[in-house]
This record gives structure tokens, C-alpha cells and sequence, in this order.
């Protein structure tokens, strides 16, 4: 067995009702979505799980090394005078 570690993105849907829509950057056209943010978790391993099993029945290679960029998130608060 092997594994493989993804980064995924996590965001709030725009749609009035809510919920949460999950992509990978690594992963080009895998994504999921979900009522709460544990939903869309699970929901996003399951669909890297497909997405990945898609590529290996296509014999197509997993971009596995993109996987190992670092990555660093940071928020920032700015004030404006108006």
C-alpha cells in the first residue's frame, strides 16, 4: 500500500445557503463540497481518493511531488483611515 499526502482548500460557498466547497491544488480538477466543514473533509478524502484511482485506471501518473511544496497561510488585519 502506499500513500500519498495532498493539500486541500477549504472555503465557504457562496450561495446564501451555505455550506463549504474543498479543492486541491495539486489535484486539478478534484474538488467536493459539504454542509460543515467536517462534511466537506470527508467528503473531499473520498473524492482525492476517486480522482487518484481515476488516474492510475488511466495509467496516467499521480503528482505526487507537487504535494511536497511548503505551504504558508497568513491573515492579516489592515486599518484604514476612512
Amino acid at each position: 500500500m502506499k500513500f500519498y499526502t495532498f493539500k486541500i482548500i477549504i472555503e465557504p460557498e457562496e450561495e446564501k445557503d451555505g455550506g463549504y466547497y474543498a479543492y486541491s491544488p495539486d489535484l486539478h480538477g478534484c474538488y467536493s463540497n459539504g454542509a460543515t466543514i467536517e462534511e466537506t473533509r470527508i467528503n473531499m478524502q473520498e473524492a482525492i481518493g476517486q480522482h487518484l484511482e481515476a488516474l492510475l485506471d488511466e495509467n496516467k501518473p499521480i503528482p505526487y511531488l507537487f504535494a511536497q511544496k511548503p505551504v504558508y497561510t497568513e491573515s492579516f488585519t489592515v486599518a484604514l483611515p476612512r
